[in-house]
């Protein structure tokens, strides 16, 4: 965990959260219940934050423990009105043909009209990294698309300044366990859309994609992410996780949606003052919305 301020406050959160999708803490298999709300009140007593705050959390999540009812240690943390959702591809295909053919005949014909525009540039090739192939040329590549994606949006990552050593020490972290399957839509030899994803819990995880602009008449971003699927389904995965994001492609090819939630807790004067006056605000918002919704 670490210590982050904002607004004045100092905020007790997962460490990296940035750069991460679904927070949890790691237990060993012989650490029991009790330990781990031993280490919880001593982070709690180690104090030097006003609110705790945890967020991304999965269904299942190790760290659900540490805030159950009969929790007698540390500051109490209660579930948060701030949610995320998380998009799936699940089922029981039998291939990645089987996959695609049960698509609706338009996105069928998108993905092969976007191959088709990607071909008359070039040779389109969809193909997965190997394992000894250079990443950095890649890296290299993504984070310049990203970070032109991103200044046309009038946003900002850390994850893709130029020179940042972020992005390449995660990868790097995910080759060395052995999960890291990076994809790539080459055309004529040059990546138009590239996703780094890592395989967990029999998932195909999506992490970071981006796609070159120059190309958006073909598509390629989605070209892509269906190619993977495929390759996924065809490999004997059962999910492909697009991770946190409600982006409007998940929504569509989404079979599910599971809700992340968030729980607070406050450890002084401070921070129990800032949590009031924002469940005050949530009220509000929900009055408003009661009273918007009368109206229609």
């Amino acid at each position: 965990m670490a210590i982050g301020k904002r607004k004045g406050l100092r905020f007790l959160e997962w460490a990296a959260n940035s750069y991460t999708d679904y927070g949890d803490i790691l237990v060993a298999p012989e650490c029991s219940l009790s330990a781990l709300q031993d280490a919880w009140a001593r982070i709690c007593e180690a104090g030097g934050f006003d609110i705790a705050f945890l967020n991304r959390l999965l269904p299942g999540a190790a760290a659900r423990k540490i805030f159950t009812p009969d929790t007698s240690s540390g500051i109490r943390l209660r579930p948060n009105h701030r949610e995320e959702v998380s998009y799936r591809v699940a089922g029981q295909w039998a291939s990645g043909e089987a996959w695609f053919a049960e698509q609706s005949k338009k996105t069928r014909q998108n993905y092969r009209r976007g191959v088709k525009t990607l071909q008359e540039a070039g040779e389109a090739k969809f193909r997965l990294l190997a394992p000894d192939e250079p990443l950095q040329p890649v890296l290299d590549r993504l984070s310049a698309l990203k970070r032109r994606w991103l200044v046309e949006r009038k946003r900002e990552s850390q994850l893709f300044e130029e020179g940042a050593p972020v992005l390449a020490a995660l990868v790097e972290a995910l080759a060395h366990a052995g999960v890291l399957h990076i994809f790539v839509l080459e055309c004529d030899g040059a990546m138009v859309a590239v996703s780094i994803n890592f395989v967990q819990h029999h998932t195909m995880m999506a992490f970071v994609t981006t796609f070159d602009p120059d190309f958006s008449q073909a598509s390629p971003g989605m070209i892509l992410m269906m190619d993977y699927i495929q390759w996924s389904f065809d490999h004997g995965l059962g999910t492909v996780d697009f991770l946190c994001g409600a982006e409007a492609f998940k929504h569509k090819f989404a079979t599910q949606g599971v809700v992340l939630q968030s729980v607070l807790g406050t450890r002084t004067a401070q921070g129990s003052l800032a949590s009031l006056a924002d469940r005050m605000r949530q009220r509000v918002r929900h009055a408003r919305g009661r009273g918007l919704a009368t109206t229609a």
